[in-house]
């Protein structure tokens, strides 16, 4: 099956096919990593509408998110979470040299001065 946009028919399947983790045995354990795309957008709601930033705790989920989805990871982020939120998670996938060059544009620049002091 050769997928060339996500939607909501076909993103699972897309998700399946690229799930790489050695150390999951049952669907139970893949349904535990697609929760973090949940708990990334959870974190960055809270960092819009407070101003707190748990940098540490996303960027650990966008860690294990690359970990398991490897390139993958990048389309299923940008499927599963807000337009609204794409320039702060562009600013963590830019950090992690994750962000593909001609989506460069339009980061947030102060998430991305939050995670240079790390």
């Amino acid at each position: 099956m050769n997928i060339r946009e996500l939607d909501h028919e076909n993103w699972l399947f897309f998700a399946i096919k690229h799930y790489n983790n050695p150390l999951s045995v049952t669907y139970q354990d893949f349904e535990e990593d697609l929760k973090r795309f949940k708990y990334i957008k959870r974190l960055l709601k809270r960092y819009e509408t407070t101003g707190e930033l748990k940098t540490h705790l996303i960027l650990n989920h966008v860690i294990v998110l690359y970990n398991v989805f490897d390139d993958a990871a990048t389309p299923l982020l940008f499927y599963r979470i807000e337009a609204t939120y794409w320039s702060i998670i562009k600013a963590f996938m830019l950090f992690l040299n994750r962000l593909p060059p001609k989506l460069n544009e339009d980061v947030d620049k102060e998430c991305l001065k939050e995670l240079n002091l790390i």
